[in-house]
């Protein structure tokens, strides 16, 4: 009887927090005018469209350029990944493995450095991008998300655990410390790789306010401004924005569905032998 209990309690659970994504899923294939509309009285049709249609994804993807806007956000994105896992892979490892002096308040200033909202400064350096030509510019775009203070946190933790004796064997072999990074550390630390390339991607996937301060042309606009511009000043096409919004969702999803196996093997520490 107790499982019975725990299991209807787990499926209305489910259900609460999967019917808001199915409706708006659904609510993509059909007309915005009867989105609303149909919810009162509430019925089978309120959930399912009486018939399916892909106006608003045509619509949004030709008519309001937001096929363009995704690909402005693959590129900033796909460069951020590239970029800012080189410099986290190379700050981490400073970190983890070199002994230098002043280490520990280079590493305080990284945790700082991510705690701090970048909200709080985000104005003043869009001001600062302005004055240096980077205004709607793909390298303006990309630069604050190759700096990623938590990435470079989830490397050297991950560094931390590999033991030293496999960097003091291959300096007895005479390999240089780029040699140890890239043949030892960087093969070893894959899966925390991929979760700090996933953290890389999603934030800037994700990014609204930098890119609306920093770019003021339509072409250049990333996916999540040129979704917040279905709602206008005088009314919001539902069905367009449900539809940018499921598209806008889909690639971060694909890529946690095919990556998810990584998270828990993220964890494992190597032994030494």
């Amino acid at each position: 009887m107790r499982t019975a209990l725990l299991l209807l309690a787990a499926v209305v659970l489910c259900a609460v927090f999967i019917l808001p994504a199915l409706w708006m899923l659904l609510g993509s294939f059909r007309p915005s005018a009867q989105i609303l509309s149909s919810l009162s009285p509430l019925s089978w049709h309120s959930l399912f469209p009486e018939s399916f249609s892909w106006d608003n994804y045509s619509s949004l993807l030709l008519g309001r350029g937001f096929g363009r806007s995704l690909v402005n956000s693959a590129i900033v994105c796909l460069a951020s990944v590239a970029i800012g896992l080189v410099m986290s892979l190379m700050a981490a490892y400073a970190l983890a493995v070199l002994e230098f002096r002043g280490r520990g308040i280079a590493f305080a200033f990284v945790i700082v450095g991510f705690m701090v909202p970048f909200e709080a400064v985000a104005i003043p350096l869009s001001d600062l991008f302005t004055q240096w030509g980077l205004a709607n510019t793909y390298l303006g775009l990309i630069l604050p998300g190759i700096g990623n203070g938590l990435a470079i946190f989830n490397l050297r933790q991950f560094f931390l655990g590999i033991p030293k004796s496999y960097r003091e064997a291959a300096m007895l072999d005479g390999a240089s410390e780029p040699r140890i990074l890239l043949g030892i550390y960087a093969p070893i630390s894959v899966p925390a790789l991929i979760n700090t390339s996933l953290l890389i991607f999603l934030g800037q996937w994700s990014s609204y306010l930098w890119p609306l301060l920093l770019v003021s042309k339509t072409d250049m606009q990333v996916a999540p401004v040129a979704l917040a511009n279905t709602f206008g000043e005088h009314g919001v096409d539902y069905g367009q924005n449900f539809a940018g919004a499921i598209l806008l969702s889909l690639v971060p999803a694909m890529m946690m569905l095919i990556l998810q196996r990584f998270f828990a093997s993220g964890a494992s520490s190597s032994g030494e032998k």
